[in-house]
């Protein structure tokens, strides 16, 4: 297949529907893509890449991520192809491919393969080239005759010619495409300091009493580029398992499966060939191709992802179950109800897919003082080489090299993105996903929480709290009376009676009678009618029952009657979440401030908030006045986190500085917030906040190593005590750590709900 070929595979629909969505903007009807970006290195290698695509016909916008080395482009399927941008990026020396093919196992090996290659190369002739160095360091000028120093010099200028012509091929590739387009990218330097060694070694191999004299090299060269090339190939397996947990959850679908065929036979089929309707073999250790129904007699379930929660949980016939969880025992027969962008799993992916494209704000600042820094490396190498040729011709050269490469600045772009998408993929390995990498940074200096109440703090559902009986009725007997009337209804309260009442209070009767928004009535099998609902639909004046102490004011309570009169009173509540009141412990014990805006009645919110211990309650707030609520506190200097259910908060949660939306519906239906906290559970939004701090320390700690490189080590090449072979080592070194001290992130397990310092 010619590289052309590959281009048009890009416009094939059903390909396209692996990495392409439509998207409006503005009325306008576009096309998004995220693909892959194959060869990139560096920061400057993304700015290429965007500026390949910028101001083309049918270009909306194109954001290329550096740490996970994906693009992101809007474009107008009337003016463009996907085809005419591949081949765009293809002529400046890069590759796009869709994310699934770029991650596959073939792909990586070939990649890996190649950087191997490439070390292994200039390992083995960096040895054989000190071998042939050595002499020259420990005897003394004259001891080696001429002719052996000459055939020295002969044997290590053919061993540098590999490593040059071969070794060394990335980064005169990465800097000519630079060049081309009147950029100075991060490999310029490097690919300057290589040839201009090379080239002055080489002229005094061939001409040792000429204008360079006879002073050579190859050892430092070749050491140079084999510790260069060390660093890059782990900085790549570090970056690779930083971006390796998002890339893993969001490439788990098969790429084929088994379809059930109409004879009963199971055939293998691609993905994309796969249709609503089809019946699916899973086997064990396979995530399921789409959302579904299970045919076969049950199965057990990952569904981590989904829920956050790590255990495996059990699914029998007629049972559903998602795109993206996996088959633990047994091969499964499935039918399919939604496939592609129509799964829960798909709209998770979307959202990890704009996390993970995006370029913080840090990380862009430091992008924008990438270039101009790497202008002034280059003067700053060209005055210091003249400055030397005047006081020693003999380390002019060396002087300028190291200066060249010690001061590259691929730890100052690599360390805000490599932090951030180790948190990210860490946070998703338990169901929570960033919708922005820039709110860690937020996050982190939040020092007020705002919660919605129903949903949030509270159960989404309704609980008896107390049972208010008459006298000589035992409040177990009450219950086994009502349940049933309320076994025969789905309304809340009358699924939180049956609740209570268990299983063997009593039997639902068919023969209840239904009267919507008033309550439930029955005649027993003594003649005896009974109702259950409202004070008025059960007859009775509720306040006098108030007055009586037989009821509750400001709270929700359904009333059970005879034809004798009032029997017993059910008193609800919104049943608080079980992690709640701990949540908010250990908000307060870290230091932030806690508030409860609600548009619940007063008396129900203030209750809930004293079940929490929060003292500062807004409650009956309509929408508007929640948005009018937060813009206060921010106007008064707050930095708050709204944290909400994700249907009906949209606008606080835009509003506020950072933002969660609990629930499992909250990815489908909330786009608004930063955090998607998948299992509803609110001790995830205080381990959230908590890795925020630490993400954001690491991120501290990379910048000050970053800038603290560069002020020591930028003086001592100026001074010649810096040869270039250890400013490739310091370079290397500097980018491996900021990238190691990033995967302390994804190692690191969120802390428990404890205190911390701010």
């Amino acid at each position: 297949m010619t590289v052309d070929d590959d281009f048009r595979v890009l416009d094939d629909p059903v390909e396209q529907q692996t990495f392409t969505q439509p998207c409006d903007v503005q009325g306008q009807a576009l096309c998004e893509s995220v693909l892959m970006v194959q060869g990139m290195y560096c920061a400057a290698c993304a700015d290429t890449v965007e500026g390949a695509l910028a101001g083309r016909p049918g270009v909306v916008s194109a954001q290329v991520h550096a740490a996970t080395r994906r693009l992101t482009v809007r474009w107008d399927p009337a003016r463009t192809r996907v085809s005419d941008l591949a081949r765009a990026v293809g002529d400046t020396g890069y590759r796009l491919l869709p994310m699934q093919q770029a991650l596959s196992l073939s792909e990586r090996l070939a990649e890996t393969r190649r950087a191997l290659w490439r070390l292994f190369v200039a390992g083995f002739c960096m040895m054989q080239v000190m071998m042939y160095a050595w002499p020259a360091y420990v005897t003394e000028p004259g001891d080696i005759p001429a002719d052996i120093d000459q055939l020295l010099r002969w044997a290590s200028w053919m061993l540098s010619l590999p490593v040059v012509m071969f070794a060394s091929g990335p980064f005169f590739q990465s800097a000519w495409r630079d060049l081309r387009h009147g950029r100075i990218g991060m490999d310029t330097p490097v690919s300057i300091g290589i040839l201009v060694t090379f080239v002055v070694s080489s002229a005094a191999t061939f001409e040792p009493t000429g204008p360079w004299g006879a002073e050579v090299w190859f050892d430092s060269l070749t050491m140079f580029v084999f510790f260069l090339l060390g660093g890059r190939y782990l900085e790549f397996k570090a970056r690779d398992r930083t971006a390796g947990a998002l890339d893993a959850l969001m490439n788990r679908l098969p790429e084929q499966c088994e379809r059930q065929t109409p004879a009963g036979g199971f055939e293998a089929v691609s993905l994309k060939r796969l249709a609503v309707g089809d019946v699916v073999r899973v086997q064990v250790g396979q995530a399921f191709p789409g959302d579904g129904v299970v045919l076969s007699e049950g199965a057990t379930v990952d569904e981590a992802l989904l829920t956050g929660e790590s255990h495996p949980v059990t699914r029998r016939r007629g049972d559903a179950v998602v795109a993206g969880s996996y088959n633990l025992t047994g091969p499964v027969l499935v039918r399919l109800d939604r496939l592609g962008r129509d799964t829960r799993f798909a709209q998770i992916v979307s959202l990890m897919e704009r996390a993970s494209t995006e370029k913080p704000r840090l990380a862009r600042l430091a992008d924008r003082i990438a270039a101009p820094f790497l202008v002034l490396v280059l003067l700053a190498a060209a005055v210091a080489g003249g400055y030397w040729w005047q006081i020693d011709p003999a380390r002019a050269l060396a002087v300028a090299v190291a200066v060249l490469i010690v001061t590259c600045p691929c730890a100052l772009s690599l360390a805000t993105p490599a932090a951030m998408l180790a948190s990210a993929g860490a946070l998703a390995g338990r169901g929570i996903l960033v919708r922005r990498l820039q709110a860690f940074e937020t996050l982190a200096a939040v020092d007020t929480v705002v919660f919605d109440k129903t949903g949030t703090l509270t159960q989404d559902r309704v609980v008896l709290r107390e049972v208010i009986a008459a006298p000589g009725v035992c409040p177990d007997e009450a219950l086994a009376w009502a349940r049933p009337l309320s076994a025969t209804s789905l309304h809340p309260v009358s699924r939180a009676i049956t609740a209570a009442a268990g299983p063997d209070a009593g039997d639902a009767f068919a023969e209840v009678q239904d009267l919507p928004g008033r309550g439930l009535t029955r005649r027993d099998a003594q003649g005896q009618t009974w109702r259950l609902g409202s004070a008025a639909h059960a007859g009775l004046d509720e306040a006098a029952l108030l007055a009586q102490g037989r009821s509750v004011a400001d709270t929700p309570c359904a009333y059970l009657a005879n034809d004798a009169g009032w029997v017993a009173t059910f008193v609800m509540d919104e049943g608080v979440r079980d992690d709640a009141r701990a949540a908010i412990d250990a908000l307060h014990a870290a230091g932030l401030q806690t508030r409860l805006l609600s548009g619940d009645r007063r008396a129900a919110a203030e209750r809930v908030a004293r079940q929490l211990g929060m003292t500062q309650v807004v409650a009956e707030a309509s929408p508007e006045r929640k948005l009018a609520e937060v813009v206060a506190l921010q106007d008064a200097g707050a930095c708050l986190a709204m944290v909400g259910d994700g249907l009906n908060d949209g606008p606080v949660l835009a509003r506020a500085n950072a933002s969660f939306a609990l629930g499992h519906g909250a990815p489908l239906t909330q786009a608004q917030a930063d955090f998607v906290v998948q299992s509803g559970r609110l001790g995830e939004v205080v381990q959230t906040l908590l890795h925020a701090r630490r993400t954001m320390a690491i991120v501290r700690q990379n910048l000050w190593w970053a800038a603290g490189y560069n002020a020591v080590c930028v003086p001592l090449a100026l001074v010649g005590w810096m040869p270039p072979w250890l400013a490739g080592l310091g370079m290397a070194a500097s980018s491996l750590l900021v990238i190691g001290n990033a995967l302390r992130l994804a190692r690191l397990p969120l802390a428990p709900l404890s205190p911390v310092s701010r």
